[in-house]
């Protein structure tokens, strides 16, 4: 792991970059303590899927938000 000072990093971009793609992990500190690390970009594993893309795959009941006539009445007490 190479350790790099700010102004380095921006007068040696390009080569910083060559060096993180062959594999190798760049830090770039400021004032010698550490701020970034570069690495090689891992694009995501897991795939997004597109609006609608699970369509046909569920559905809505049509009364999905009738109101349920009793559902709490378990809950009353006769004591007032």
């Amino acid at each position: 792991m190479q350790v790099v000072n700010i102004h380095d990093a921006k007068t040696q971009l390009s080569k910083l970059l060559e060096q993180v793609q062959s594999g190798e992990d760049v830090v770039i500190a400021r004032a010698g303590t550490p701020i970034v690390r570069l690495i090689p970009y891992a694009p995501s594993k897991r795939k997004i899927a597109p609006p609608g893309a699970m369509g046909g795959e569920i559905w809505i009941a049509d009364d999905f938000d009738a109101p349920i006539d009793g559902l709490f009445d378990c809950l009353k007490t006769d004591a007032a």
